[in-house]
Order: C-alpha cells, then sequence, then structure tokens
C-alpha cells in the first residue's frame, strides 16, 4: 500500500485503532479482527478529519474505511445531518446504509437512512422527520429532496463520494458538484475508486485540500482468485454453451452479464425454457422487483442473475460461484467489475467470456492488452471435454474439483 507515495505496511488491527467501545463491540459482533489494507491506511487520516482520496480494488472493505470514522464522529445527541454517502446506485446505496446500520448497532441514538429513485419519495420523507445524522443517497433523488426542502446539509461534516469513478462517469459530475457546494462546514471529503478518472482528480482539485492519496494495489493477498476462460462460440449456440458450462462445473450461483437491458430479458428466457432458473435486473425493472430477485438470489431461490453493468454495480454477493460475459463488455473497466463479482472472500471464482463475433474478440483482446488480465482460451474436444485451445489435449474441467 502506498499514502502519498511511500510504501507502507498496509496491516493493522481495529483493537489498535483507539475507537470506542461501541464501535469494537460492533466490529467484533461482525466477527472481524485484522482491518484490511485501505480501512487500515485510510480509518487514521479520516478520524484526523483529513481529506482522502483512495484507490484500491473491489471487494477490499471501503466501505468499513470510511464508515467506521463517520460513526465514531457522529454525535447521538445531534439532530441535523452530520454525515453524507454518495454512492452512484441504489443497490449500492442500500449495501452501505446497511452495513452503516450495523455498525451503529450499539451506538444508541445514531440513525441511518437511504435515499434513492424508486421508492416513494413520501416514505423517505417521514424517515427525515425522525432527523437521522447520516444519510446515504443516490445524487438524483438527494437533488429532489434539496428542492423539496426535506434535508439540510449546512450542518454536515463529513462527505463521502463511494465508486466515485463510476458515479461521475455515469453523469452526476453537476449534481456531485452542486450538493458540495451546499455544505459549507465541511470538515473533510473522502473519495474512494477503484480507478481514478479524470473526472475524479477534477473534483480532488476543486473541494479537497492537501489530500491523503491512498492507493492499494492489487496483490497476492488481495488479488481475486479467479480462473478467467474465452470460447469462441456461435452467437445462437451461446445459451445452450452457458447451460452447458454450468452443469459441467455445477456452478449454483452465477452472475451473467449482458450489454442492454432487452438482452438481459431475452437471457433470462432462453435459461428458463432450458430449466435453468434465472431473472433479469436492469434500470426499467422496478425497485421492488429487483430486490425481490437480489433476495432469491442470495437465498440460493434463483441460479443465475442476468444483469447490465449499472445494475449489478456495488452488488455485495461473496459466494457467486461464477461470472459469465454473455456479452463481452464495451469498456475495460466493466470486465474488471463484472469478473470481480466471484472470487470474493478468498474463495476461488471463474469467469467465462462467450466470444461469437470478430468485434467481440477484438474487445476482449483489447482487455487483456489493457488490463493485463490473464483469459485463457478453452474449446470443446470431441469428447466433450472442456480443454485448451494452446495445448490442445484434454485437462480437466476449469474451475470445478474433484
Amino acid at each position: 500500500m502506498e499514502i502519498n507515495g511511500q510504501t507502507v505496511s498496509g496491516t493493522g488491527r481495529y483493537d489498535q485503532m483507539n475507537l470506542s467501545p461501541e464501535l469494537m463491540r460492533a466490529i467484533e459482533k461482525k466477527g472481524y479482527v485484522e482491518a484490511t489494507s485501505i480501512q487500515a491506511g485510510a480509518i487514521p487520516w479520516f478520524m484526523e478529519w483529513k481529506d482522502v482520496i483512495a484507490k484500491a480494488p473491489t471487494g477490499t472493505g471501503k466501505t468499513f474505511a470510511f464508515g467506521i470514522p463517520m460513526v465514531e464522529h457522529t454525535d447521538p445527541a445531534v439532530s441535523d445531518v452530520t454525515g453524507l454517502v454518495l454512492a452512484p446506485t441504489r443497490e449500492l446505496a442500500i449495501q452501505i446504509r446497511d452495513e452503516l446500520r450495523d455498525l451503529c448497532a450499539f451506538k444508541e441514538g445514531v440513525r441511518v437512512v437511504c435515499l434513492y429513485g424508486g421508492q416513494p419519495i413520501g416514505s423517505q420523507i417521514n424517515q427525515l422527520k425522525k432527523r437521522p445524522q447520516i444519510v446515504v443517497a443516490t445524487p438524483g433523488r438527494l437533488m429532489d429532496h434539496m428542492k423539496r426542502r426535506t434535508i439540510r446539509l449546512d450542518k454536515v461534516d463529513t462527505v463521502v463520494l463511494d465508486e466515485a469513478d463510476r458515479m461521475l462517469d455515469m453523469g452526476f459530475v453537476r449534481d456531485v458538484t452542486h450538493i458540495l457546494d451546499q455544505m459549507p462546514k465541511r470538515k473533510n471529503l473522502g473519495m474512494f475508486s477503484a480507478t481514478i478518472s479524470r473526472e475524479v482528480l477534477d473534483i480532488s482539485w476543486v473541494y479537497q485540500r492537501e489530500p491523503v492519496e491512498i492507493t492499494v494495489q492489487a496483490d497476492q493477498e488481495n488479488r481475486p482468485d479467479i480462473a478467467q476462460y474465452r470460447l469462441d462460440v456461435d452467437r445462437s449456440e451461446k445459451a445452450d454453451t452457458m447451460v452447458r458450462l454450468l452443469e459441467m462445473g455445477d456452478y449454483e450461483r452465477v452472475i451473467a452479464f449482458c450489454n442492454t437491458k432487452n438482452m438481459t430479458d431475452r437471457l433470462a428466457g432462453l435459461l428458463d425454457m432450458r430449466g435453468v432458473s434465472c431473472e433479469a435486473i436492469h434500470g426499467d425493472i422496478t425497485q421492488s422487483l429487483r430486490e425481490r430477485a437480489l433476495k432469491k438470489f442470495r437465498e440460493g431461490r434463483l441460479r443465475v442473475l442476468a444483469a447490465t453493468d449499472v445494475a449489478a454495480r456495488g452488488l455485495d454477493i461473496d459466494d457467486v460461484d461464477a461470472v459469465f460475459n454473455f456479452d463481452v463488455p464495451d469498456e475495460n473497466e466493466y470486465y474488471i467489475h463484472r469478473v470481480g463479482r466471484t472470487g470474493r472472500a478468498k474463495r476461488h471464482g471463474v469467469a467465462f467470456s462467450l466470444v461469437s463475433t470478430i468485434t467481440e474478440g477484438l474487445r476482449l483482446d483489447d482487455i487483456v492488452k489493457s488490463t493485463g488480465s490473464q483469459i485463457r482460451t478453452v474449446y470443446f474436444n470431441e469428447k466433450g471435454d472442456l480443454v485448451a485451445a494452446v495445448e490442445r489435449s484434454c485437462e480437466k474441467n476449469p474451475g470445478t474439483s474433484g
């Protein structure tokens, strides 16, 4: 891990961070002892109210890195919003809210509210009337509440932009800057991203003061254990190939990524026709249906979740057996975020990319070159075994055991 360009130790224990007994009880209840690198790097600076700009791989514990100091700084006796977290999607916002509430388990009087589109604004207004100290929100819905004057941000001390790169890339730059301008008493701003884009740097330049720059590189400790494979198949055979791989690997919980909303719906139908339970999540599906599908998926009652990139951003599901790129992604960054859904919590994961056109092949070649991903080309031999294209010899099915 690097802090301001200097290599430092990326290890630490929560009981060495001078946290309150209430926070330690909440952390111990979660079963955590060792802090991740991003947590060990960011928490001390946040506790000192420093601005932070942090780059860390997906799934390394960024929420606790800013959540622990935010909850620690929150005064239960105060009835104003003092902590604000902005997230690009409703799913990520809900996930952050739940984790912050876990941290507040023994800090009586601290209230956390989540504001996002797709939910009746009236129920959110009722929650705001209970005077929460911490608000997690998507930029668009927060702007709606600001226009209605149902929320005030003039007492906010700490602001965090989570998945800042994605949020700004989704066109929220103007909303984010407007929101930041409404907090004159802000003490610190944290920006957390898997990548540091030009837009992130622009926001940092204007709104942060001598920020502490933290970089956690993917290493052997936090690099996901993901075997990545490419299969060249006819477009009409993609669904059948996917079912074949599902059965060979005996994968029970899978996310399949498509580039369009229409394709996720089509894939869900194609898999259902083949006896594989699958539901789609994308921006045109109501929030209640999306949450119901995610609940079924987490509980193991749904084998495949067909998703667009935006809908799946920020999903916190640790036990995904495999990821399928049913469509090769249009952006290199999307590939990283897609395959990062599997191989979490130090589990072994598998990612398959199904290539059916020259364009998709060129896109995947560019992904390999740009991201350094090790993607192995495989195919089905005459015996029906999955083998490496280069070796041209039978081998055991990738990603399986036994």
